[in-house]
């Protein structure tokens, strides 16, 4: 019986392998090869055409992933189907990244003579510097490791994440030397809360037009109160003669006029209102509304135009049914 004493140690013992395993890779990043791979692949006018098999498969997915993902247009090709087919997808602008630990992946190799013909540089990423596929290929990044964490040395292990790193660091170096913005990120992920916080702004999210709660300064409270209980809000906008924004009600207001035991039907809203209140522009970030609802600790917002005249009202609860919070 395995207690759980042996699955931590066995656990920890995973980690401090592959940890080691990454510490050797700074050697293969730090030359000029890897310069080469990355300046290589910023010339390319193509796409990066990423390859491998079985375990190095999973890995070129992620690694095509975040190369696409991060303005450097790539995509996989599984090598097996390429030979029926899919390599009709590699183009002369292309670069083709072939990834295989042992670098002799048979489908990989079977490809290269098509690869070569069509003047198609190759960059290999294996664990064996001596390999066909290093031997044939136009750059050669290592990510040899010491051992694999599996006890076997069957299941690839230590050399999938060095490999998984070898792709992150060639990605993010790329993305930095093309100054890759995050508004650029954000046009090749406008899907998911991601998409959302970077894209979306104010005025996707405000309510506009017949549904902007507004009243004059000159009304009484109730007739606030009504304007409140029709837009569903929880607050009005307060304007002058002028449109002109000098105040917010909201319902925390309203509790504390009743505590005071103001008269509602008489007073004027002007009387009871919160001016100087905290604004927005048109044309921010959702984001941005949200940080700034954040730091002033307050559940609404009201958007005004370049005349401090409200356009737009927004809550917390629109942030949450917009997905940005």
């Amino acid at each position: 019986m395995v207690n759980h004493t042996q699955f931590r140690q066995w656990g920890r013992k995973v980690i401090d392998i592959e940890k080691a395993a990454l510490d050797n890779l700074y050697q293969y990043v730090d030359s000029v090869e890897f310069d080469q791979a990355c300046q290589l692949i910023m010339q390319c006018k193509g796409k990066v055409i990423v390859m491998g098999m079985g375990k190095s498969g999973h890995i070129g997915n992620k690694i095509s992933a975040t190369f696409a993902s991060t303005g450097t247009p790539a995509f996989f090709v599984h090598p097996g189907e390429a030979s029926h087919g899919d390599l009709g997808a590699l183009a002369k602008n292309d670069i083709v990244l072939a990834i295989s630990n042992s670098g002799e992946s048979s489908e990989i190799l079977t490809l290269m003579p098509v690869i070569q013909r069509m003047g198609v540089p190759v960059i290999a990423v294996t664990g064996k510097p001596d390999s066909n596929m290093a031997r044939l290929s136009k750059i050669h990044l290592c990510i040899q490791v010491q051992e694999e964490a599996c006890p076997l040395g069957l299941a690839p292990t230590s050399s999938t994440t060095a490999t998984l790193a070898m792709g992150d660091a060639l990605a993010i170096a790329l993305l930095q030397a093309k100054g890759f913005t995050r508004d650029d990120f954000a046009l090749s992920h406008p899907g998911g809360s991601l998409g959302r916080k970077l894209l979306l702004k104010v005025d996707d999210v405000m309510h506009k037009d017949d549904d902007l709660p507004i009243v004059n300064d000159d009304i009484c409270i109730t007739d606030a109160l009504y304007e409140i209980s029709k837009k569903g809000l929880g607050m009005t906008a307060v304007v002058d003669h002028t449109s002109k924004l000098v105040g917010i009600f909201t319902d925390g207001d309203l509790r504390r006029v009743i505590d005071a035991d103001v008269n509602l039907r008489t007073t004027s809203i002007a009387h009871v209102m919160t001016e100087n209140c905290v604004t927005c522009p048109a044309g921010i970030l959702a984001a941005q509304a949200l940080q700034i609802m954040d730091e002033k600790s307050i559940n609404g917002l009201i958007v005004v135009n370049e005349k401090h005249q409200p356009i737009g009202a927004l809550n917390m609860l629109d942030m949450v049914k917009a997905g940005v919070i």
